[in-house]
């Protein structure tokens, strides 16, 4: 009996997955000794399903012609039933075509219409294969055409296609067999290169046979590259090299809990953070999964250890990501390496107030609106609220007696020019008020000023000019709709809320100002009350700074929301109002939303990457 090699990892070296292992900055509640049966028997070292459990159904057909969708017909059905190399069982048998067998096929095959006039027809076979087949995971060479062929008389027949796994050897010779070995990946030559007891020739069952001598064969070579699993040999690639395979080891001292994984070159230096339900899953797939990504694979290749940071809940994980990101600010991650760096649209407080784009929120008392991730989209904010409230653009501070030349704007009046005297503090006053309420509570007077301008370029034809507006409205609209959403979280002192999770215990949350504060999953037979009251003692100390965003980035705060607005999320605790206005932002961009859609049926798939949904970042 040919077996499947063994996975290399004594269970004994699993570390505790226990939930509640604590991440730097984020309190987390330890769970109690009483853990379920199941939790304590999490340990062993099974990411997925061992290949030597695995049962495969080795199928091969023979047909009259190459497509069922054209009109051919199943002429044999063979199948052979393996597990851990040893064969379980086999299927054989002719299928009556209803119809003449061509003379080319019958000379390829040796099937011909004699033989296969008393045979059954598919509608009597393809029960008995599906049946024989139940329960395992379909293999064929050149998986596309047999299966293609089987989904194909399964429907036809009016039934339901079960959700059989299917491997193609063919597929997965491509990834690991050279030329110099085979001159090509037929099951002809890969029969001969893997020594197969079994010459195919074009019979279903002889067939069948020589492709579990090539499934095995690829098994056994693929083992010595860190492949036991099923799920592994799925997603096996041969861009991955032999020395990224060679550091699997790097996992082995992972656990199987969610949390966050920090990738470290020789220096110790981190190259790349990530975050997964699974840590040792997540990170042993970059040594033997279908990484594509080309700076993944050179990241790999220069990484000499890995750090995993369990964490309670995938929450507490997304979070601590961010932060690490933030704080190393790693050559291998492309996004949040630098919060510091977004835009913010301030209402300035002096004399003359007038709009700004800054990098830095200060406690100046002035209204900031943002983050916005690009500078562009921050200016066609600005722009929009300029064409909506005429104060001043020009910068620097102004004498609260003016004396000054009035600029362009001035005279093309889309400036109420306090620089000469024009108008009067206490008119300026109103309408910065106005502009005030725009950003933090009321969005019409933008709303109705720049939707009467497009709908006049419009009337006129000037479609570019219109849009020109539509893409102003929409940076403003999107920016002060994150920003009182961020209020609304924020300006509270302590939210603390809980969900049940899919084993059944419930995952909490404590949140300070829009900053995650603790973490943690109740354990089984803990009083809750008692449980959450500790976990509050606990949690993190957070002094709130200025801004929409004081004790967090905004893509945490922007986290914690989306986990605080999904399904089934209870609160538990709350401490302030958690409100955002009727009239703000938010309320205004269905119509938005709509044509981003649009456009995104209009676009390349590749270009829609401009294209971001409300509660995403603004970029």
């Amino acid at each position: 009996m040919r077996g499947y090699p063994e996975s290399s990892v004594a269970a004994s070296n699993v570390p505790d997955m226990r939930p509640g292992t604590p991440a730097a900055g984020i309190a987390s509640r330890p769970t109690s000794g009483h853990e379920s049966r199941w939790e304590s028997q999490r340990s062993f070292d099974e990411l997925g399903r061992p290949l030597r459990e695995v049962s495969f159904c080795v199928v091969d057909l023979e047909t009259t012609g190459g497509s069922a969708q054209g009109g051919s017909m199943i002429t044999e059905v063979g199948a052979v039933k393996v597990r851990g190399g040893e064969v379980l069982g086999e299927f054989q048998t002719l299928v009556n075509p209803h119809t003449s067998i061509p003379a080319f096929i019958a000379l390829l095959t040796g099937i011909t219409d004699s033989m296969v006039v008393s045979a059954p027809s598919i509608e009597q076979v393809l029960p008995q294969f599906l049946e024989f087949a139940q329960g395992c995971v379909l293999v064929a060479h050149n998986a596309p055409f047999d299966i293609g062929f089987l989904r194909h008389f399964t429907a036809e027949q009016g039934r339901s296609w079960p959700k059989f796994e299917v491997l193609d050897t063919a597929r997965l010779a491509r990834r690991v067999v050279t030329r110099d070995e085979s001159p090509n990946c037929k099951l002809s030559s890969l029969a001969v290169t893997f020594g197969s007891a079994t010459t195919p020739n074009h019979r279903a069952l002889e067939d069948a046979r020589a492709t579990v001598d090539v499934l095995h064969g690829l098994i056994g070579r693929l083992g010595g590259l860190g492949v036991h699993t099923l799920e592994e040999l799925h997603t096996f690639s041969a861009r991955v090299s032999q020395a990224q395979r060679r550091k699997r080891h790097l996992a082995e001292q992972l656990p199987h809990a969610p949390g966050v994984y920090l990738f470290r070159d020789a220096r110790s230096q981190v190259l790349y953070v990530g975050t997964s339900k699974d840590l040792r899953t997540r990170v042993r797939s970059y040594f033997t999964a279908s990484e594509t990504r080309s700076r993944m694979g050179e990241m790999v290749g220069l990484a000499e250890s890995v750090t995993g940071i369990a964490c309670a809940t995938t929450l507490e994980a997304e979070v601590r990501e961010l932060r690490l990101i933030a704080e190393h600010k790693p050559k291998y991650n492309r996004r949040s390496r630098f919060p510091e760096r977004a835009h913010w649209v301030k209402l300035t407080v002096e004399p003359w107030p007038r709009l700004s784009l800054v990098r830095q929120v200060v406690d100046d008392g002035a209204e900031y609106v943002g983050p916005y991730g690009s500078r562009k989209v921050a200016e066609r904010s600005i722009a929009a609220l300029h064409e909506s409230f005429p104060v001043r653009q020009c910068g620097g501070r102004m004498p609260k007696t003016p004396s000054l030349s009035p600029c362009v704007l001035a005279e093309m009046r889309r400036c109420l020019s306090p620089c000469d005297g024009s108008v009067t503090p206490t008119t300026y006053a109103g309408v910065v008020t106005d502009l005030r309420l725009a950003l933090s509570q009321r969005a019409d007077a933008v709303v109705n000023t720049l939707s009467a301008k497009m709908a006049g370029l419009a009337v006129a034809e000037r479609f570019e000019d219109a849009r020109t507006y539509r893409d102003r409205l929409s940076a403003f609209l999107r920016g002060a709709a994150r920003t009182q959403r961020l209020l609304a979280l924020t300006r509270c002192p302590e939210v603390v809320a809980a969900r049940r999770q899919d084993d059944g215990r419930w995952a909490v949350h404590v949140v300070r100002h829009g900053r995650l504060a603790a973490a943690g999953v109740i354990p089984p037979g803990a009083h809750a009350g008692e449980w959450v009251s500790a976990l509050r003692l606990g949690a993190e100390t957070v002094t709130p700074g200025p801004g929409p965003t004081p004790a967090a980035s905004a893509e945490e705060s922007e986290k914690i929301l989306r986990w605080l607005e999904s399904e089934g999320v209870r609160l538990v605790h709350i401490e302030g109002e958690w409100t955002c206005p009727v009239g703000g932002a938010g309320s205004h961009l269905q119509v938005h939303d709509a044509v981003d859609l649009s456009r995104a049926a209009l676009v390349p798939f590749e270009d829609r990457r401009s294209l971001r949904p409300v509660h995403q970042p603004v970029r």
